[in-house]
C-alpha cells in the first residue's frame, strides 16, 4: 500500500469536484475547492474519521467495500478506479497477463465512418491497434511501423527525430501526464506482462523526461485536449481531439477534429486527399 500515493491522489480528486455536481449546496464558508472530507465520507458511506486518516496518510489498509465506496464518491473514471486500488495495493479484479490487442468490430466501423476526422485505437499500454485512413496520413508511422513500435508513448518520448518527437506540440505536458498516467493503469492491470515491464525499462533508460514523469508518481487523465500537431510535409496542425472508452475492453478511441474552416481543418482535407503519398516539403 502506497499511503502517501493514496493520499495525494484523494486530495487532488477531492480538490477537483464541484459540490454542485454531487448534489451538495455551494455553502458559503467554503475556504477551499471541491469537497470536503465529511462529504466524501458521507457519500462513500464510511466513517470521515476513516476517511481522513487515508488523506493524511495516518490510515489502515482500505478493504475493497470502502475503495468500491470511494471511486463511487469521486466519480472516478474506469482508469482512475483502477489506479486508487492499485495505490490501496489492492487488484482491482482477475485480468489476463496481457491486454487484448483484438478491437471490435463495431469499434471498427465508428472509427472508418470518422471521415472528417482522424481517429485511432490504443490500449493501455498506448499501443496504436487501429486507426482510419485520415489518421494515417496525419500519423505517417501508423501504417509502416510494426510490433512495439507502433506505441504512441515510445514515439513521443523515444522518436529518433527530436523535431518528430512530443508530435511537434508546443506545449506537451499535459499530454504526457496523460499518456503516463494511463501506463500506471496498465501495471495495475496487467502486473505480469512482460512487454509493459520492457516498454517501461525502455523509456526510463531512454528519456529523462518520461523517468521525471513516471517517478513523481503524478495520475491525471484529460478526455479533451487543444494541442498541435507538426505533420512533417504540412506543417503544424492546431487540433482538438477527444479520448472515448470502450466499455470493457480497456481501449481507448482517440478522435482529431478541427473546426470547420479553419487553416487546421483546411490541412486535415488536404492530408485526407492525399492519403499517404509523398507531400513535397513546403506544399
Amino acid at each position: 500500500m502506497d499511503k502517501h500515493g493514496l493520499a495525494r491522489f484523494l486530495r487532488s480528486k477531492r480538490e477537483s469536484i464541484d459540490p454542485a455536481d454531487v448534489g451538495l449546496p455551494p455553502g458559503r464558508r467554503r475556504r477551499t475547492p471541491g469537497l470536503r472530507r465529511e462529504e466524501v465520507a458521507q457519500l462513500a458511506y464510511i466513517s470521515a474519521d476513516h476517511y481522513t486518516r487515508l488523506e493524511q496518510a495516518r490510515g489502515r489498509h482500505p478493504s475493497r467495500r470502502v475503495l468500491d465506496g470511494i471511486a463511487r464518491a469521486l466519480r472516478l473514471s474506469d482508469q482512475e478506479r483502477a489506479h486508487l486500488f492499485h495505490l490501496a495495493g489492492e487488484r482491482e479484479d482477475s485480468r489476463s497477463a496481457e491486454p487484448a490487442s483484438e478491437v471490435r468490430p463495431s469499434t471498427l466501423s465508428l472509427v472508418n465512418r470518422l471521415t472528417d476526422a482522424a481517429a485511432i485505437v490504443v490500449d493501455d499500454m498506448c499501443r496504436v491497434l487501429a486507426w482510419n485512413p485520415l489518421a494515417a496520413a496525419l500519423f505517417e508511422d501508423c501504417p509502416t511501423l510494426a510490433g512495439r513500435e507502433r506505441n504512441v508513448i515510445r514515439h513521443y518520448f523515444l522518436h529518433p527525430d527530436p523535431e518528430r518527437r512530443h508530435f511537434g506540440s508546443g506545449s506537451p505536458e499535459r499530454f504526457a501526464v496523460t499518456a503516463v498516467s494511463y501506463l500506471r493503469v496498465a501495471v495495475t492491470r496487467y502486473p505480469d506482462s512482460r512487454e509493459l515491464r520492457s516498454l517501461i525499462e525502455e523509456l526510463l533508460a531512454g528519456s529523462e523526461d518520461f523517468a521525471r514523469l513516471w517517478h513523481s508518481q503524478r495520475f491525471h487523465i484529460e478526455r479533451h485536449l487543444h494541442e498541435t500537431v507538426r505533420h512533417p510535409r504540412v506543417g503544424p496542425i492546431e487540433l482538438d481531439f477527444d479520448v472515448l472508452t470502450v466499455p470493457d475492453q480497456e481501449q481507448q478511441v482517440i478522435i482529431f477534429t478541427a473546426e470547420p474552416g479553419s487553416p487546421a481543418y483546411e490541412s486535415l482535407q488536404f492530408l485526407k486527399v492525399i492519403g499517404t503519398e509523398q507531400v513535397p516539403a513546403g506544399a
